[in-house]
């Protein structure tokens, strides 16, 4: 629902404190208890986020994840977990993702989500119509398996690590867009890049102005394939992608070092 572990993490102990002060013998559905307190501090996160977000320097991606290898299995929460999905959902205001969310990753009735987001269950209704209605134009029409993600990134690696311009043609779509992160922290493009020959020119000038080795190995990001970048053996950044096929119509980079914490053990 937000993007941010961190936010996360906080709407959880937020919600843990408030849990701890009540009285349960007056609450009769304490999942249902559970779900209001957690969707309203997520709904006040997401507004304060909303103008972080308007400040920050150059695009915003969420915060890349470790996932288990047996999470992708899983197609349904994989594709929910993906940063395409992820982006789409930044679309909706915070009410509709709220709805979205619940309704769809979680089934929750709308009687319940009515309750947690302090609307009608008609209104409730007519919110998630039109949110889905939202996402489905923007999510991606068809859906690459895990090994067809997985081999487009290993040729893209090859083409990168060789400087084979013809061979990193190739595996990327002619609209690929690449959008990168740095937060105004690290280096990064402040607008997305669109094209493959500009996509693929600012891939292989970068290398030539890198000042150390750098790496990339095989890694599950958001439940869904992924590259993790070193410098010098320090995780440098994520690259995570989208593909249609067999060739990466979008390209993910994550360098902001705030999003890269919970990595840096790895």
């Amino acid at each position: 629902m937000l993007g941010s572990a961190a936010d996360a993490e906080d709407v959880l102990q937020e919600t843990w404190l408030r849990w701890v002060r009540v009285d349960l013998e007056r609450v009769h559905d304490q999942r249902a208890y559970l779900v209001r307190i957690t969707t309203r501090q997520s709904l006040n996160r997401l507004r304060g986020m909303k103008r972080r977000k308007e400040a920050y320097v150059g695009p915003w991606l969420p915060e890349p994840l470790l996932t288990a290898p047996d999470v992708a299995e899983d197609v349904e929460l994989a594709e929910s977990m993906s940063m395409a999905l992820m982006l789409v959902l930044e679309t909706l205001s915070p009410t509709e993702r709220a709805v979205f969310v619940l309704r769809e990753a979680f089934g929750v009735g709308y009687d319940e989500i009515a309750a947690a987001v302090g609307k009608s269950p008609a209104a409730v209704r007519q919110i998630a119509h039109r949110a889905r209605r939202r996402v489905e134009t923007r999510r991606p029409r068809t859906r690459s398996s895990p090994r067809q993600t997985r081999a487009a990134l290993e040729a893209f690696q090859r083409a990168v690590e060789t400087r084979d311009l013809r061979s990193l043609l190739h595996v990327l779509a002619p609209g690929v867009v690449l959008i990168s992160d740095g937060g105004g922290v690290r280096q990064a493009a402040l607008r997305p890049v669109t094209g493959r020959e500009k996509v693929a020119r600012m891939f292989l000038s970068g290398l030539g102005k890198v000042d150390g080795t750098l790496t990339a190995e095989p890694a599950e990001v958001n439940a869904n394939p992924a590259l993790l970048v070193r410098l010098d053996g320090r995780i440098d950044g994520v690259l995570a992608v989208r593909v249609e096929d067999a060739r990466i119509t979008d390209l993910y980079y994550v360098r902001n070092p705030a999003k890269l914490t919970r990595l840096r053990s790895i």
